[in-house]
């Protein structure tokens, strides 16, 4: 079991610390749209797409990368009294509030995966049989979900992007998870 529990670590960790890597670097994509952005409205014509595609980006970059800030410990924490703690009881502790992630991030998936398959023309209240008639071709996309702007880029990817974050988060919680739990029992990790 312990040896079952250190791959998924090594499996879930490895995973989550390349594309939270190669995420870094949509901060310069952003910068890049925001300056195109910026050119634009003052030598040229504004552009309409350079606000929805720089909150795109943000979206991707925020959610693909917060499984990596989770797997280095970057996240915010109320360190007054964790802070001091044994390493035993931060993993007791943890353990306990990790659960609570580990449901809230289910509620967050679910909601993703009913927004994404609404965007892709589904009006029904099953997503998940919706995905799986796609995938064995009972079932058809509708008219797509489009964005309000005068852009009116289609919604479906960013909600998919929402999706593969919301998992990625989903098992690294579960990797955090293992970790506790094999600190608890004196194994390495």
């Amino acid at each position: 079991m312990l040896a079952v529990m250190r791959g998924y670590i090594k499996a879930v960790d490895a995973v989550n610390y390349r594309v939270g890597r190669f995420m870094m670097y949509f901060i310069f994509v952003l910068m890049g749209v925001l300056l195109w952005s910026s050119i634009s409205k003052t030598f040229f014509l504004p552009t309409l797409w350079t606000l929805e595609m720089a909150q795109f980006v943000m979206v991707a970059y925020y959610i693909l990368g917060g499984p990596y800030s989770m797997q280095l410990g970057s996240n915010v924490r109320m360190d007054l009294l964790y802070g001091e703690w044994s390493l035993r009881k931060k993993a007791w502790f943890d353990m306990f509030t990790v659960f609570f992630l580990i449901v809230y991030l289910g509620v967050l998936l679910y909601g993703a995966v009913s927004s994404t398959a609404y965007s892709l023309g589904y009006w029904g209240t099953e997503p998940f049989s919706y995905f799986s008639g796609l995938l064995i071709g009972t079932e058809e996309v509708g008219t797509m979900e489009r964005s309000s702007s005068p852009w009116r880029p289609y919604l479906w990817p960013i909600k998919v992007v929402m999706i593969v974050g919301f998992f990625m988060m989903l098992l690294q919680c579960i990797s955090e998870l293992s970790k506790d739990i094999l600190r608890l029992k004196g194994a390495e990790i």
